[in-house]
């Protein structure tokens, strides 16, 4: 029997390359958008896409509502992807754009996935994926918004967990490190409209991340393709018992360890070089 999954964030990136591999596997694959004016673009790529946007509740409301008639209010898997970097110090970060990435990094998925949760429940099975970050167990400067959101989406879904342990429904994280995505060209419109540099103590380290993030090559040789992070997530749709967290590239492999062993003095000597 076909099984259906919806997925977040599916314009570019993590969000189509897992939409695409996964209808080329078999799956009903319900892709969703931010930006209205990808969905053409989408649906000449083959997809079934639907403009999602998180951080509206009436859009969620109208979206799932579609979804839900189509395969007679059941859903068999939720893939939580959408989401932003809000680079800056944390003391020119203005609480507006710490806000602004909360509701699209944790806020709008706790919306959408409360919704799903009863219908998984009404049906007896589901798997909620959440795309994390290696930015979720540790932290780097200039990423405060990020980092903060990140955390707080991996003690969201680990409370989750626990708590759907008898539903039949699985909860897993995945954790990506530098993934080649337009998460950086991203991040730098983020910035631009939230962060002045001219005033700031910060402005010649600024100067350097603008440069970085407006950079066109791909990050360097620890930097993965999305489809590295859709591997990551067939196993946990597909796997008899998937597992907790999928850590994926080697940064973050190697921060999951470092953290276990080095005091906190000398990991933070190691991430204030980043």
């Amino acid at each position: 029997m076909q099984k259906s999954i919806l997925i977040t964030g599916c314009s570019t990136g993590i969000g189509l390359n897992a939409a695409l591999t996964l209808q080329k596997r078999g799956y009903r694959v319900f892709a969703t958008v931010r930006n209205p004016n990808d969905i053409e673009r989408l649906q000449n790529l083959g997809l079934d896409c639907y403009h999602l946007d998180v951080t509206d509740n009436d859009s969620i409301e109208q979206t799932l509502a579609a979804i839900f008639e189509q395969t007679n209010r059941q859903l068999d898997f939720l893939f939580n992807n959408g989401a932003y970097g809000q680079p800056g110090a944390i003391e020119d970060l203005p609480t507006a754009a710490l806000r602004e990435q909360f509701e699209t990094n944790l806020f709008g998925w706790h919306e959408l996935t409360k919704r799903i949760i009863p219908v998984m429940r009404t049906q007896g099975h589901g798997r909620i994926i959440q795309c994390s970050s290696v930015l979720g167990f540790v932290s780097l400067k200039y990423r405060g918004a990020y980092n903060a959101s990140k955390y707080a989406l991996e003690g969201l879904t680990d409370t989750m967990r626990l708590e759907l342990k008898d539903a039949n429904i699985q909860v897993s994280l995945i954790q990506p490190g530098p993934i080649d995505t337009k998460f950086r060209a991203n991040a730098l419109t983020a910035f631009n409209k939230h962060i002045d540099i001219e005033p700031s103590a910060y402005k010649d380290d600024y100067l350097v991340q603008i440069e970085r993030l407006s950079s066109k090559n791909p990050g360097g040789a620890m930097t993965l393709p999305s489809s590295a992070v859709t591997k990551a997530l067939i196993h946990a749709l597909e796997a008899k018992r998937a597992k907790v967290r999928y850590r994926v590239t080697t940064p973050t492999k190697m921060f999951s360890l470092l953290k276990r062993l080095l005091p906190s003095c000398w990991l933070d000597k190691l991430l204030a070089k980043g």
